[in-house]
């Protein structure tokens, strides 16, 4: 998901860089609003789906493999990527739908829902109801599951005895919980927050973090629970034995 939804943007912001024309078709633009809409929501799923893989891991180890059987992931995992696709095609179909009276200049890296319907020459009230709706099912939901499961996740760790134990536990979750807060926090911000507040400059810069940034750290953050990476990470830091 991590480098799909950056290939559906990147590509084109580089193009758009080196190159004097910096123009995108109609055709391009919803393809590209689409299929990053449809792989950013199926992140916000797959998020609640980890955590809940890590609550019956510490909460319910002994049953893990009965309660998360291979057929179960395959469910949880095509479950969530078929409503991503249906719901940004929801999404995608209703911004398509406004007229553009021009001049149709998308102040964004790519094509945006918001920085593309704020273009449209006509009241989007009820297209930005829509939406609201959307991103509270597809970033407060999902934020409240995470909180949830955490809080279960929480409450067994503190019930094991020895200190050792509880943080090699935590450290199975300090990954998932570093990634899903810097996915979800910016996210959030850039769909839930008032129109009056909208600020081209400012979201640019909050979305290239949680569109690039976010998938640049991800197999940083879930490495470093790797010991030998760990170590070659210390030693290329300084802090590892032999280090200069």
């Amino acid at each position: 998901l991590d480098v799909g939804y950056v290939t559906t943007t990147m590509p084109q912001m580089l193009v758009h860089l080196l190159a004097r024309s910096q123009t995108i078709s109609f055709a391009c633009c919803w393809l590209q609003m689409y299929a990053f809409g449809a792989l950013a929501l199926s992140e916000c799923i797959i998020f609640v789906v980890m955590a809940y893989d890590r609550y019956v891991a510490i909460c319910y180890p002994l049953r893990y493999t009965v309660i998360l059987s291979w057929g179960k992931c395959t469910r949880l995992a095509t479950g969530t990527c078929v409503c991503g696709f249906f719901f940004s095609l929801i999404h995608t179909y209703l911004t398509m739908r406004l007229p553009y009276c021009g001049p149709n200049i998308v102040n964004h890296y790519f094509c945006e829902g918001p920085s593309v319907r704020s273009l449209a020459c006509m009241d989007t009230h009820l297209i930005e109801m829509v939406e609201l709706v959307i991103s509270v099912l597809w970033n407060v939901t999902p934020s409240c599951l995470i909180l949830a499961s955490y809080i279960r996740i929480v409450q067994a760790i503190l019930k094991i005895k020895s200190t050792k134990g509880r943080c090699k536990t935590f450290s199975t979750c300090a990954s998932h919980l570093t990634v899903a807060t810097c996915f979800y926090a910016p996210a959030t911000y850039i769909y839930l927050r008032p129109n009056s507040s909208y600020s081209p400059e400012r979201d640019k810069k909050i979305t290239l973090f949680y569109n690039v940034f976010t998938a640049l750290l991800n197999p940083v953050v879930y490495s470093l629970r790797n010991k030998d990476i760990k170590g070659a990470f210390l030693k290329v830091m300084g802090c590892g034995r032999g280090a200069s």
